[in-house]
């Protein structure tokens, strides 16, 4: 499954809801900020709601699905609590995620293959509700084969480590990991799973992702909320599209 036409970002407003958090006000709104996204062309909204509730809150869930005009992408871990909410909402797409209660941030792919049967029964009502189930995976091939075996329609590519090997300038291993993950868009496509990428993202490091044919949407957002601070969301979101568009032409 080759995409063509333009690459969709999707932004994830999630670190919007940290610094709200952070003084235990009502702002920053990530609402306001999604709306903002999607004014600046953004193609889609992504949202964590984390069982720890430690940036992104029900309320926002449900704010996000009310207000805003793009799809929204609903990150989640497979918990029958996450499950209860996803049908309630039915967003437009949820993608599930690994999260341990002591990491920062998400710091790898689902081990869809290491749990196979349970997966394939808890994505079957979300897809019955209308969702676009997204695994979120390393480009291990067998994660990429499992995943389309219980039935997911979307995988999502994790880049975190290229990023942050690029970053920490070791170019070669960078290269490596790039190489890896163009087989894994590669092998996903073939098998008729479409193909999203992201984590870790930045001006920098995100024109050999985006060029890679496969890929239909690139979900980027601590980056992007970082920019926002010296330059507004709106041109820092514009800039990342004239990137991807760049790195497509």
């Amino acid at each position: 499954m080759m995409t063509s036409g333009k690459l969709r970002l999707g932004v994830n407003i999630d670190h919007v809801a940290t610094v709200r958090n952070a003084r235990g006000s009502a702002w920053p709104d990530p609402l306001r900020a999604a709306l903002l996204a999607e004014a600046a062309g953004a193609d889609g909204i992504t949202a964590h709601l984390r069982e720890d509730r430690r940036h992104i809150r029900d309320t926002d869930m449900d704010a996000l699905r009310a207000g805003i005009g793009i799809p929204l992408n609903f990150e989640c871990a497979a918990t029958d609590e996450m499950q209860a909410i996803v049908l309630r909402l039915k967003p437009h797409a949820v993608c599930l995620v690994p999260e341990r209660r002591e990491e920062r941030t998400t710091e790898g792919g689902l081990d869809v293959a290491g749990d196979e049967a349970r997966l394939t029964q808890y994505i079957a009502p979300l897809a019955s509700a209308g969702c676009r189930v997204s695994m979120f995976i390393g480009h291990d091939p067998r994660q990429i084969e499992a995943s389309a075996r219980i039935g997911a329609a979307v995988v999502e590519l994790h880049t975190g480590h290229y990023s942050d090997l690029h970053a920490e300038g070791r170019m070669a291993e960078a290269e490596a990991e790039l190489a890896a993950l163009r087989e894994g868009a590669r092998l996903a496509a073939s098998l008729g799973l479409e193909v999203h990428a992201g984590h870790g993202l930045t001006y920098d490091n995100v024109a050999p992702v985006a060029a890679m044919p496969e890929l239909a949407e690139l979900n980027i957002g601590h980056f992007l909320i970082g920019e926002a601070i010296y330059m507004g969301l709106g041109p820092a979101i514009e800039e990342m599209r004239r990137r991807l568009d760049e790195a497509r032409a």
